[in-house]
């Protein structure tokens, strides 16, 4: 597996399934304590991090029969906000400095997303969140974390996910499924291998992101991710 350097800026995609461990919904406070110790090293190695964190722990708007699109989505985009308010403070609590960014106004929750007060945060050494996806339904947080990914120029994309790689099919389904060790974005697209969605994929295609995913499950995967020590999957540019 092509070894991971020079990362000095990077954007953690944190799944919220992941967070609720096996509550399956919510949050697991120590799965949330354990990432944010990790988060907190990975800090500590002078790493610029900011975070995007998906709503799936409350919310799977796409699924919910009878409810118009944008609503549905737009409660979606809230459910981001209660989850980084929540591992925002977990990482206050570990001793870091934290700011949470979003695309619409939260009151005295956030503050307006601006590419440059994102990157004075992170150049004053705080972890950025980035909460509330783009701001508009029929967007992800997938797409999100590729726009904000982008904005900032990130090194890469980090995602931890509760599958510790990408599968040429679903493990879930599939126990002949077969893991990528390295694959490019261009071979993610051909294959219409469901890493991330469509729109997210070209956007990291066409800006050169790559993306790096691994299991949030496994122990400290972040770090280790960091280290250039994963067994998930490396996506190449």
């Amino acid at each position: 597996m092509k070894e991971l350097k020079n990362l000095n800026r990077v954007l953690l995609k944190l799944s919220g399934e992941a967070l609720a461990g096996e509550n399956k919904t919510g949050f697991d406070e120590h799965t949330v304590r354990g990432v944010a110790r990790q988060i907190k090293e990975v800090v500590d190695m002078g790493v610029q991090t900011a975070i995007v964190i998906g709503g799936g722990n409350f919310w799977r708007g796409r699924t919910s029969e009878g409810m118009e699109r944008t609503k549905a989505d737009q409660i979606g985009m809230l459910a981001t906000v209660m989850n980084c308010i929540y591992v925002s403070d977990m990482l206050r609590q570990e001793g870091m400095k934290t700011r949470i960014f979003t695309p619409f106004s939260c009151g005295t929750f956030s503050d307006l997303f601006s590419k440059d007060k994102a990157l004075e945060a992170l150049e004053a050494g705080e972890v950025i969140f980035f909460a509330g996806g783009t701001g508009h339904p029929y967007f992800s947080t997938d797409t999100a974390t590729a726009l904000r990914a982008i904005e900032i120029e990130a090194d890469a994309i980090l995602l931890a996910k509760a599958i510790d790689g990408v599968y040429d099919s679903d493990p879930k389904l599939n126990d002949q499924a077969v893991k990528f060790d390295e694959i490019s974005l261009e071979e993610v697209l051909d294959k219409k291998l469901q890493v991330i969605d469509l729109a997210a994929t070209i956007l990291c295609l066409e800006n050169r992101m790559p993306l790096v995913i691994f299991g949030l499950e496994e122990e400290n995967s972040i770090v280790n991710t960091m280290n250039g020590r994963f067994t998930g999957t490396y996506v190449t540019v």
